[in-house]
């Protein structure tokens, strides 16, 4: 009997204080703009569909020996859809770009665009006019968090369905705790 198979994404989980700043200014656009809720996060790997044993697997194999690294903020974006409406742009800087390559090289998930690393900050089908209004929001709400660098220390394996645009369905299936840099 063949095992049901679920879409999964890797996420790399910023440290706690990072997380509740971005998070007070993710729930004030969720509320002005009308976003479902989701943690702050930056996508390392994108939506995938797997099996859960081998999600977990897979998963685990390419956490082993990743360290924590340093992601810097290049200014508050918008984007062309749901998932990409509002969100801080993360420099390229190659402990990034590498640590989603070793993720998705596990995973065999081939990228149909070059990695664009960021963190979003609001989900939402909105008009390009909105999403600038949301956009200057975010600013106004923290006027530093465009530049903001930050710790990624772990990495999580979420059940994302990316038809379920409520997000409801959306769970953290585990977490990882990466190496300390030296």
């Amino acid at each position: 009997m063949a095992t049901q198979t679920e879409v999964y994404s890797v996420w790399g989980l910023p440290s706690e204080d990072v997380k509740q700043r971005v998070k007070n200014v993710m729930n004030t656009l969720r509320s002005e703009f009308n976003g479902p809720d989701f943690d702050p996060h930056v996508t390392i790997v994108g939506a995938i569909t797997l099996n859960p044993e081998d999600a977990v697997d897979k998963f685990k194999l390419a956490c082993k020996g990743l360290k924590a690294y340093t992601a810097h903020g290049r200014g508050v974006s918008t984007g062309t859809f749901f998932y990409q409406c509002v969100y801080l742009l993360l420099d390229t800087t190659p402990q990034v770009v590498e640590t989603s390559d070793h993720c998705c090289g596990h995973f065999g998930y081939n990228r149909t665009a070059p990695y664009m690393p960021h963190m979003s900050l609001l989900y939402a089908d909105l008009t390009d006019e909105e999403k600038k209004i949301a956009q200057e929001r975010a600013n106004a709400l923290d006027d530093t968090l465009g530049n903001l660098s930050f710790k990624i220390n772990r990495l999580a394996l979420y059940k994302t369905d990316t038809e379920d645009k409520t997000l409801k369905s959306w769970e953290k299936v585990m977490e990882y705790d990466l190496d300390e840099e030296v």
